[in-house]
């Protein structure tokens, strides 16, 4: 079994720790990525779209005037700033009347700062240590993709290998996922080809599907919008962080196009299974075309240039 899967050239999470995570992530740059805030801050800076910051609470006193802060709010997301694997997030929507709801049930207001204390506390901080509870626009699902998405908005992860895009995946809220695009949770992971921006293939949890279970839509051969804007996006916001293996995950909202959710330097493998092809092929050949690593690559091709190297190479290992 395990030769079967190097032939298919599947990377395993020794060897994407070993050959990639840590030999070309600098460490001491890991708080750039592993910190909503200081991703939003660099992207800002960069002109990259990002959610609009609503509110933040570093304190707990903080966190008891969030209800009061966005008692006008139509809707928003509460999520910690340090958090990991969709852990902690609330999407919750106003009801008009200065109270809150979260799915189809009203969040009391001791709730709400219950859940933004648990954030501060560290609760769902990578480490555990104190985090800041933020207070996000809500992003809206792009008219295109609302038919495969259960009461939940869909994103899109882009692998980066050294400034070049070599994989992508959409996830998919499911009804069994509570809205959530959180594959762990039931979502559903759809492989995407880098060169035309339609899906391969899809999986829930290891199991490969066609339709989505909620609505019967065809997961096969979907359109993403915006598609070669996502793989730009991707990069520049790579580039920023000066990190040579990252996930990027974004959603196409639907007034303001891709936009920047967070960086992650320890991206999952499942989206190998979603596009039912190795990342192996596709990272060699990232290392044949640009040399060694501390090569002068980055500044001599723009980035129009490396995301057409990613589909050039994306297209190879898929034939």
């Amino acid at each position: 079994m395990l030769s079967g899967l190097r032939r298919r050239g599947v990377l395993g999470i020794n060897r994407r720790n070993a050959r990639y995570t840590l030999a070309v992530n600098d460490r001491a740059r890991f708080p750039l990525v592993d910190d909503k805030l200081e991703t939003k801050r660099l992207c800002i800076e960069a002109e990259i779209p990002v959610p609009r910051l609503l509110a933040e609470a570093r304190l707990h006193v903080e966190a008891r005037g969030l209800p009061g802060a966005l008692r006008n709010v139509e809707s928003f997301v509460l999520k910690p700033a340090r958090g990991a694997m969709g852990n902690g997030i609330l999407v919750i929507r106003g009801d008009g009347k200065g109270g809150f709801i979260r799915g189809d049930r009203p969040l009391p207001v001791e709730d709400l700062v219950y859940h933004a204390s648990g954030i501060i506390s560290g609760l769902y901080s990578l480490a555990g240590h104190q985090d800041i509870a933020l207070v996000e626009e809500c992003l809206q699902t792009h008219l295109l993709l609302v038919p495969l998405s259960a009461g939940g908005v869909p994103d899109v992860r882009v692998i980066v290998y050294r400034g070049i895009p070599v994989m992508a995946m959409t996830r998919l809220p499911t009804e069994r996922s509570g809205g959530r695009a959180n594959l762990h949770q039931g979502a559903i992971g759809a492989g995407i080809d880098l060169a035309s921006g339609r899906t391969l293939f899809a999986v829930n949890k290891t199991r490969p599907i066609v339709r989505h279970p909620d609505s019967d839509q065809s997961l096969i051969d979907v359109p993403i919008p915006e598609f070669e804007r996502v793989l730009e996006i991707a990069v520049r916001a790579t580039d920023c962080t000066g990190l040579g293996y990252i996930g990027a995950d974004m959603v196409v909202d639907a007034v303001r196009g891709p936009v920047i959710l967070e960086l992650n330097a320890r991206p999952g493998l499942a989206i190998q299974l979603a596009n039912r092809a190795g990342l192996r092929p596709r990272l060699d050949a990232v290392d044949r075309a640009l040399g060694a690593p501390d090569s002068d690559w980055q500044r001599a091709l723009s980035v129009a240039e490396r995301v057409a190297m990613g589909q050039a190479f994306s297209s190879r290992s898929s034939a």
